[in-house]
């Protein structure tokens, strides 16, 4: 079993056992989440598709860690201008395991 649902301004294909890593969502190790923006879910030949969610179906998970993706380097470079313009970012993530479908 399958499904798509939305976190964070995103859309995650899952399944059940599955680890991933979601925008950070602000609840301590080991608490459970449910998500309710469920937009398909699959279960060999049968499918529902939601228009645009699907009525009554749930995604539940655990949070597993909180924590932070390796640094991106930005560089802003202007020729011949002497400019250059140097910054990093690590943007926040919550690890997850999916533990259950439901629809």
């Amino acid at each position: 079993m399958y499904a798509v649902f939305e976190s964070g301004g995103k859309q995650h294909r899952v399944q059940e056992g599955e680890v991933l890593k979601l925008e950070k969502i602000e609840l301590g190790t080991g608490e459970t989440l449910e998500f309710d923006k469920i937009m398909l879910v699959g279960e060999g030949d049968s499918v529902k598709v939601g228009q645009p969610l699907v009525e009554g179906a749930k995604v539940t998970a655990e949070v597993l860690s909180q924590g932070r993706h390796d640094k991106i380097n930005i560089i802003k470079f202007k020729r011949r201008k002497h400019h250059m313009k140097r910054a990093g970012h690590r943007q926040w993530y919550t690890e997850v395991k999916i533990t259950g479908i439901s629809g």
